[in-house]
């Protein structure tokens, strides 16, 4: 008997693996595109959070008390209270000069979530691109 050779032609070429590669890689990116960008950026410290580095440039820091008020460590006068346009204006014109100084945002532990939710809505309004959260070492409570 006489082998005959086949010619090989694209039908013959498997293509499951190449099928079960497609399926990861799109489970992959749908369950990592919601988290790639909505709104800002918060970096979540872990306990107990680390310092900033002493070389970065000094911080902007909005504080959020318990009833919801809103001060700004930049403002003329940092004890008073701010609204939120010119929080807005503040911070976006403070970032213009220096793009790579930090914002923190020191929310009150007993002050509602929602005051905390509309400061990091309105630094979204400001384009701040990343924002940390302040929060006390585990030692102090």
């Amino acid at each position: 008997m006489a082998s005959v050779k086949r010619r090989r032609s694209i039908a013959d070429i498997n293509v499951v693996p190449y099928i079960d590669v497609m399926l990861v890689l799109l489970i992959i990116f749908m369950v990592t595109a919601p988290l790639l960008k909505q709104g800002v950026d918060v970096d979540l410290p872990t306990a107990p959070a680390n310092p900033l580095d002493s070389n970065s440039p000094e911080p902007i820091i909005i504080s959020v008390d318990r009833n919801g008020l809103m001060y700004l460590s930049i403002a003329p006068d940092p004890e008073a209270q701010i609204d939120a346009n010119a929080l807005v204006k503040q911070v976006k014109s403070a970032l213009q000069q220096d793009p790579k100084r930090p914002v923190m945002v020191r929310g009150d532990a007993d002050g509602p979530y929602q005051s905390v939710v509309t400061t990091l809505v309105l630094l979204q309004q400001a384009d701040v691109g990343s924002v940390g959260l302040v929060t006390d070492p585990e030692e102090t409570r």
